[in-house]
């Protein structure tokens, strides 16, 4: 128990501990730090992985709660590298779709453009005379041939009934000769008669048939198609006239920069539909060609079909007129045929 008035020895550094209390402790220190290296160097070799390394929020020994795994940082970085990706793959389709519709407006734009100038008188355009006389010709046999198509089948439909209202008599003839004796022979004459024109009738219905099939062959298929044909023709026709008036425009103007680059493009616009036009054109000649020749041999059967066949019907010649079907080889259908039988049926 010191007094207080006891003094207290102070040392060369102000403590108040003796020398060899300060040797001690420099060795102590010393070997506190010796043992703070070997320490560090086994963390070092032996310390955790910096993949699985954790983010602690609460500091040093925090909790768990607030540790965030590197691979949860990981896998969203790639999430928003995906979503990235796809935000730029729409945004590619978008530009796609707004090019497609800005070359589309303005492809639209010319084309109107010369086509009011043709029809005002103030636009040139490119004819082939001999094309367009072929083109006029085809349209005037398209619609004469849907005539005979039309009344070809009107033909039929009042053939059909004239047949089925002669059936509907030889049955009422046959059921009147068995139920009036005095009158049995007169009856069954009818009947027979009656029986016979309406075999005859369906043998002529199947000849008409296969005429008329024909015809609307030739009509809506054949026929058709070189007419969509024309039409791609006739708008390539358009669109080349249209950037042609295009680059004459151009060509006509100022030799800057500026115009010279827009000549260029136009140039290339059309030198593209030209081609396109040249295409199409040599596709429509060679399809009226094609179509002629097919139509000549379609019509040259079918008119001696119907002829053959009318004429046997008519001369009730039942013999001509089955042997006019094996000459064209048409097959009669029996009645009843495009129904399918009770074992056919689910």
């Amino acid at each position: 128990m010191l007094s207080p008035t006891m003094e207290i020895p102070i040392n060369r550094n102000g403590d108040t501990r003796t020398l060899a209390e300060d040797d001690s402790l420099e060795q102590v220190a010393k070997l506190q730090w010796s043992l703070d290296e070997k320490d560090l160097q086994q963390v070092m070799v032996s310390g955790p992985n910096l993949n699985e390394t954790s983010i602690v929020s609460g500091g040093y020994g925090g909790t768990a709660e607030g540790i965030i795994p590197t691979s949860s940082i990981k896998g969203s970085s790639m999430q928003d590298s995906r979503s990235s990706t796809a935000e730029e793959a729409s945004r590619g389709v978008a530009v796609e779709k707004l090019d497609f519709m800005k070359q589309w407006g303005l492809n639209t734009y010319k084309c109107t453009k010369q086509m009011i100038a043709e029809r005002f008188g103030r636009g040139s355009r490119t004819v082939d005379l001999e094309l367009e006389a072929q083109i006029e010709v085809l349209r005037d046999t398209k619609r004469k041939y849907e005539t005979v198509l039309r009344l070809a089948r009107a033909l039929t439909n009042h053939l059909y009934s004239m047949v089925q209202t002669q059936h509907a008599l030889g049955d009422t003839f046959t059921d009147l000769s068995l139920k009036s004796p005095e009158l049995q022979d007169e009856f069954g004459y009818n009947a027979e008669t009656q029986k016979l024109l309406c075999k005859n009738g369906e043998t002529l219905l199947g000849a008409i048939n296969f005429f008329v099939s024909s015809i609307n062959t030739l009509v809506n298929k054949t026929m058709e198609d070189t007419l969509m044909t024309i039409k791609m023709y006739e708008a390539a026709r358009l669109e080349y006239d249209a950037y042609r008036a295009d680059l004459e425009e151009l060509s006509v103007g100022p030799r800057d920069v500026v115009n010279m680059a827009r000549i260029d493009t136009a140039q290339e616009q059309y030198q593209l539909h030209k081609d396109k036009y040249e295409r199409l054109r040599s596709d429509v000649t060679i399809k009226l060609n094609f179509l002629d020749e097919n139509k000549v041999k379609v019509m040259h059967k079918q008119l001696l079909l119907f002829h053959n066949a009318i004429s046997a019907y008519f001369a009730g010649n039942q013999q001509q007129l089955e042997q006019t079907l094996k000459q064209f080889n048409i097959k009669l259908r029996p009645p009843g045929a495009d129904k399918p039988s009770w074992l056919e049926e689910p």
